[in-house]
Parts: structure tokens; sequence; C-alpha cells
């Protein structure tokens, strides 16, 4: 496989705002902007802060007077009731101490969260992009964004020079009570000219000992193996019957892009849009990590003309299929082609292509069973069971 030479990112990158010092006053001014605007919540900020200060306060005097009465009580029965007057002190000594460092606390997160976002605000804007700190549930079709709950992407960097790009942070949550476990990504959405069938590569690269990190799995019937080292890096699946469209899509110039700047990151193209997703923060401070992903970007986005031109056959065999069924002369489109067979010039080839799309079997992989998850939480479970009623001591004495 040739390599290509390194490309130039499509747009700019300018890592200084993540880095410079930022002014007390400006950071505060814009947290106030967003909160204003209803862009962030004002939860233990302004005035709601000073109502959990009050309400601190209150619950310090009423608990030191409890707690001093009742020790001042204990000491005064054994007939020491100075001591018992100041001992009675320690406690709401300690009680006070703690409230205050909860309090400090608190200021000095809504300080650092308000530095984040003037950063990110800035580095977005210098880097023609724009800045969005929280955003729920936005309906990508990609496999992360419909599961769980409490969905929630964050410090959303998005911008539309050439293409529509969004960098994210991603949680959301599964399960409930003690079971409950909160899921992070970091994602990239890469908006496409046209529809594609549904392609994931998932990263070997990223994978654990129970296999893909992935939160979904698919049928093993649609892997498709593809020429040179491609396998190495990536595992490829693709919708059965769209092995051909596949190889179109992933030729040996745009494998080798793949390879070389995005081999840490999975990868998802559904509908008119690609993925990029790794189970860690994207959107951070550190101008390394931007750095990378820009330049991930830049070097995919070289290569996206192609796949603007890719056509499903499948649309206009459906399309043909449906005229030839139709009763004669009662198509929309009779009159229209009688009239063009008098046209002394053959129509251009692209209004012979299908339209833009993706026929019904090419829109989504077909869903798997996690067999070796499955089968390593059976051990884990039957372990557990042998251990508490004691059957593993009979083979380990």
């Amino acid at each position: 496989m040739t390599v290509p030479a390194p490309t130039t990112p499509s747009y700019p990158f300018d890592a200084r705002p993540l880095v410079e010092p930022v002014d007390p006053a400006a950071s505060k001014a814009f947290r106030q902007q967003l909160r204003e605007n209803g862009r962030v919540p004002g939860a233990f900020s302004g005035a709601s802060l000073g109502v959990a200060i009050v309400v601190g306060f209150i619950v310090i005097g009423f608990g030191s007077v409890i707690v001093t009465t009742l020790v001042s009580v204990f000491f005064a029965l054994i007939g020491r009731s100075g001591v018992g007057v100041f001992a009675g002190l320690v406690p709401l000594v300690v009680v006070a101490g703690v409230i205050g460092l909860l309090v400090f606390g608190v200021i000095a997160g809504n300080r650092s969260s308000a530095n984040r976002m003037y950063r990110l605000d800035r580095f977005a804007r210098a880097n023609g992009m724009t800045y969005l700190p929280v955003l729920g549930s936005q309906g990508l079709p990609g496999m992360i964004f419909g599961i769980g709950s409490s969905r929630q992407a964050t410090d959303i960097v998005r911008g539309d020079r050439p293409r529509f790009v969004e960098f994210a942070n991603y949680r959301y949550t599964t399960g409930s009570g003690k079971n409950k476990t909160t899921h992070k990504w970091g994602y990239v959405a890469v908006r496409l000219d046209v529809p594609l069938p549904h392609i994931v590569l998932d990263a070997t690269g990223n994978n654990s000992i129970f296999g893909s990190n992935l939160p979904a799995t698919f049928d093993k019937d649609q892997r498709l193996s593809l020429e040179g080292d491609f396998d190495r890096y990536f595992s490829l699946s693709c919708p059965q019957g769209y092995e051909v469209d596949a190889l179109y899509l992933f030729s040996p110039d745009i494998m080798a892009r793949f390879i070389d700047n995005a081999a840490a990151l999975d990868v998802e193209i559904v509908d008119d849009w690609m993925f990029l997703y790794a189970k860690r923060d994207f959107s951070t401070l550190d101008p390394a990590t931007w750095a990378w992903l820009f330049s991930v970007v830049g070097a995919l986005l070289d290569k996206l003309a192609q796949w603007a031109r890719w056509r499903d056959d499948r649309l206009r065999a459906q399309a043909s299929a449906l005229t030839d069924a139709a009763p004669a002369g009662t198509t929309p489109d009779a009159a229209a082609g009688d009239a063009a067979s008098a046209v002394p010039f053959v129509a251009p080839l692209e209004a012979l292509r299908p339209p833009p799309g993706v026929a019904p079997q090419g829109r989504r992989l077909q869903r798997g069973v996690p067999w070796v998850s499955i089968i390593a939480m059976g051990g884990v479970i039957l372990f557990w069971i042998l251990s508490q009623t004691g059957v593993l001591g009979v083979f380990f004495r």
C-alpha cells in the first residue's frame, strides 16, 4: 500500500487561547452571559450560591447547639461543666471548617469551569468555529447516541468549513442503583455529501481482552476483509451485498489515510454522517489533543470527494421495478419519456445515475450477540457462586 504524503489541514489551527492567561473579569462575564442565555445551568452560582451558604450556616448553628448541649449535659453529670462547655465548642469548629471547605470548593469549581468554557470559546473563535457548553440528546444516528439515559454532550466545538464538523465529549448512563454506570466518550461528527451504507471500522488497537470496546455488536457474517495491512488495524463490517460498495469507498489511498491518521479511533459511517469515537474526552484544554484531532479530520476530509460520487444501483433497480409494475400509460413520466425520445441528443450521463441515497437493506448493519462478553460474565458469576457455596474448597484443599 502506498503511503500518501502528509497533507495540510483544511482549516486553520490556533491553540494559543487554550494556554494563554485568562482575564478573571472576562471569564466571569462570559459565564454570566451564558447563564443569562440559558446555555449553562445556574446551580451554585449567584443567588443560589448565597442561599446555599445561608443554609449551611443555619445547619452549622442548629447542629452545633444540639451537639454542644448534649456534650455539656454529659460533662455536667460527671461534675466537669467547664470542660463540657469547652468540649462542646469543638464540634462547632469542625462543622464550620467542613462547611467552609465545601463553600470554597464550590466557588473554586465554578471559577475553574468558567475559565475552561472561556478558553474553549476563544479557541473555537480563533479557528473559525463556534462553542456550545452543553447539549442534550442531539438525535444523531451514531451507535453511541441512542443508548442509556441522561445523554449529554458537553464542550461542543463545531464548524462548517469546508463541511460541518463537530467535536464533543459525550456521556450516558446505563443500569440503575448500585449497577448504574456512566459511559464516557469523545466523538467527532463529520457531515457527508450523500448518504452511504452503514459501515463500521472497529479499531483493533483499543479493544480489550473481551473483544470490541464498542457499545454495539454486529453479525460476523457482515465482516469484510480488505487488502494489505488494513485488517491489522481495523475490522470492517458492512451490510451483506454491499461488499463491492465498501471496496469502492475504501480504496487503497483512503485505507492508507485511516491507517496513518485514525488507527486509534473507531469509525462509523451511517446515513450522511461519519463518526470518530474514542473512550476519552476530545474537547479538552490540551493543545496536543486538538492538534491530533485536527490533523485526523484534515487528512480524511481531503479524500471525501470520492465518496460524494457513490450511488446505490439498487435504488435504480427498485425504481425500474416499480415502473414496470405500473399499468401502461398511467405513470407520470410516460409523457415525458415520449418527448425525450424525440430529442436529437443523448441525455447527460448524470441523469442516468441513481439518486443519492441507500436502499433499505444497506442503511443499517444487522446486530449480533456479544457471545464473548456473555461467556466471560457467566464465568465470573459461576466462580462467585462456587466460591460462596464452598464448592471450590473441595478442589483446592
